[in-house]
């Protein structure tokens, strides 16, 4: 580790966007306008003070398009309209006003690997004989010979396996019920892939920027960045492929079918690095070796070997078509990837000046609570950023992910189970959230921009008992519940704790018959019983707790201008002992992952701690004072940061 600072380029830039705090909304499970049990836009724009209050700069709303909802809305049957479930073209409007009246940027999120088959185009392709215009919008083929010679088609077209589980290929059925040509679907059936050879395809996405940008959203996130091209001729491949949501390290799962050993988890990776660093490995082999004896995991990845449908060089060309797009508007909008993509440096590819303006930071995500897993990512991710001249981010939780309070709360808060359910290993709650806290210290002081999921503020942990047939995450049913899926980080947020649904409906407002508000529908998902103390209402103003602890870490990074510093290690720094430390601007950022408290260093004092306990100013402190008995003045008192928690110190 260098004790160099680093430069960040965001500190160059000064877009709004390159030190901008971004706030995820999950639509259906933010807040529910009309009290149907389901989220919606209304709701959103009702909260829209509270996000204000909150101190965050822009928002990124997951989908909320036209979509029959087999995949929560990722299944677009029309990019142009809002679906009736979350209400209206003019609802969105009020929305995006109302937000950019209270200075908030609009995020929307753009899903142009595949369509719903609910799609006019699928529909049209279904109807039109192979070989078809129509049909040349998806990735139709025929079947290979189960009957060598014998032209039955009755084998897939290739072995690739869907992210959900289950094969990636489809048969129709022709007009006259005989079996017909395939297609292909990386994510669910009812998710057809979109065939980016196709020059309409490009046109097309091109018109729904345009149809977006022209309403004023601010910028786009993009799902699956990494997908969308395909290796020429489709070749079979043996890998494994996963998004974030888990690996195959989670204790309820066996090894993941074609893993290789000698492909390294992302995370895993940092362990490895970290291991070649202090036990003096002649090679990777070696330190790969040392990773594994120490972490109990076989090293499985997302993304090894190499895919021939993820990060193709040619989906470059899709950004650098799309970057020229946003140029064609004021106001600085932008693209963030969602690309899970390793290593490093070609994730960074992906952020050169005339493509996008950002991607999600996994591998931070993926380090979990371990501060040499943390040092690492932090380090390569701001390196490998610079190189390109853009920002890095920051994320600890989304949509995708078990929760990051719970599995920091786990026996190995370095894990990424694919959901969990109540037979699986269950959480210490009260150890992930003081970890949790402490993490989120680390990331809102980090140089760049950084993503917030919606209720982490709130410390909510995953619902880790959502009964099976509450469940509706494809992913659970494609994999007969091997994979738990995605529900249990998606459930309905908790906002006044007395309220039916922890006030989930509470901006319901509809009255009927003059006789007051009607009981509103339970929420989608089962919200779990720790979501009552957890509500808003029971935080709001509250010292100490999660939510004005945010607020005051996003007071402090905005005053001391953290977004837009420059990064280095301090002297504090030392992963061995579990003490990750660095320098940003002003401020002394101490996380402490290990056993033992960490000191304080003289002439520091603590302005802001995740334990939450008053400090002798009236900030916000969680350093434990213990007094002196050295023979020094009586009364003299030395700081420390206590295991798990992290502080943010000034000199003074």
């Amino acid at each position: 580790m260098t004790h160099t600072p680093i430069s960040t380029p965001g500190s160059q830039i000064g877009t709004w966007w390159s030190g901008a705090v971004v706030y995820q909304i999950y639509p259906r499970s933010f807040a529910d306008a009309n009290g149907d049990g389901m989220g919606d836009l209304r709701g959103v724009t009702a909260r829209l003070p509270y996000l204000k209050e909150l101190g965050v700069d822009a928002l990124w709303l997951s989908p909320f398009y036209k979509s029959p909802q087999a995949d929560a809305g990722y299944d677009v049957a029309d990019y142009r309209q809002v679906d009736p479930m979350f209400g209206t073209l003019s609802d969105f409007d009020e929305m995006l006003q109302k937000a950019h009246g209270l200075g908030m940027k609009v995020i929307v999120d753009l899903v142009p690997n595949h369509t719903s088959d609910e799609h006019e185009w699928f529909q049209e392709a279904l109807a039109a004989e192979p070989g078809s215009a129509a049909r040349e919008r998806y990735i139709f083929r025929p079947g290979k010979d189960a009957v060598l010679g014998s032209g039955d088609g009755n084998n897939a077209p290739n072995n690739w396996n869907s992210i959900f589980g289950g094969p990636a290929w489809t048969r129709t059925t022709n007009a006259d019920g005989t079996p017909g040509e395939w297609y292909l679907h990386l994510f669910d059936t009812k998710q057809p892939d979109l065939n980016w050879e196709n020059p309409e395809v490009w046109e097309e996405m091109r018109s729904v920027l345009r149809f977006w940008l022209d309403r004023g959203v601010d910028g786009f996130r993009v799902d699956v960045a990494h997908g969308m091209v395909k290796e020429a001729g489709l070749p079979d491949w043996d890998g494994a492929a996963a998004m974030v949501e888990g690996t195959a390290e989670a204790r309820h799962l066996p090894d993941a079918p074609g893993a290789h050993p000698e492909s390294v988890e992302p995370h895993t990776a940092h362990r490895a690095s970290i291991a070649a660093g202090s036990a003096g490995a002649d090679d990777a082999a070696g330190a790969i070796a040392v990773a594994e004896q120490d972490s109990g995991h076989e090293p499985v990845s997302p993304l090894y070997p190499p895919s021939p449908f993820f990060d193709q060089d040619g989906v470059h060309e899709i950004y650098r078509d799309w970057n020229r797009v946003l140029a064609e508007y004021d106001g600085d909008r932008m693209l963030v990837a969602e690309a899970w993509v390793e290593p490093a440096e070609r994730l960074a590819r992906y952020i050169r000046s005339d493509e996008m303006q950002q991607a999600f930071n996994f591998d931070f995500l993926l380090a979990g609570w371990d501060a040499g897993r943390m040092a690492v990512a932090i380090e390569e991710s701001l390196e490998a950023s610079a190189s390109v001249g853009a920002p890095t981010t920051w994320v600890l939780s989304n949509h995708d992910t078990v929760r990051h309070p719970t599995r920091f709360g786990l026996s190995d808060p370095t894990t990424f189970p694919k959901g969990i359910a109540a037979e699986d290993e269950q959480p210490d709650a009260a150890l992930g959230l003081a970890r949790a806290r402490a993490a989120t210290l680390v990331s809102l002081a980090l140089p760049g921009s950084a993503y917030l999921y919606q209720g982490e503020e709130l410390g909510l942990p995953e619902h880790t008992t959502v009964p099976g047939e509450a469940r509706q995450d494809p992913t659970f049913f494609r994999t007969n519940g091997v994979e738990r899926g995605r529900d249990g980080c998606r459930v309905p947020l908790p906002w006044v704790s007395g309220e039916p649904g922890y006030g989930f409906a509470e901006a319901y407002t509809t009255s009927d018959g003059g006789a007051g508000r009607r009981q509103p529908a339970d929420p989608w998902l089962p919200q779990p019983a720790s979501f009552g103390e957890l509500a808003a209402d029971r935080q709001d103003g509250v010292q100490g707790s999660t939510l004005e602890l945010y607020r005051s870490a996003l007071f402090l990074r905005k005053s001391h201008g953290l977004g837009s510093g420059t990064f280095c290690w301090a002297d504090a720094h030392d992963p061995e002992l579990g003490v990750l430390a660095f320098q940003n601007r002003d401020v002394l950022v101490m996380a402490n992952t290990g056993s033992e408290p960490a000191p304080v260093p003289d002439g520091y004092r603590v302005i802001l701690s995740s334990d939450g306990a008053p400090s002798d100013d009236g900030a916000l402190s969680g350093a434990a004072l213990t007094g002196s008995d050295d023979g020094g003045t009586a009364g003299t008192r030395t700081a420390v940061i206590a295991p798990n928690s992290a502080a943010y110190l000034v000199a003074g």
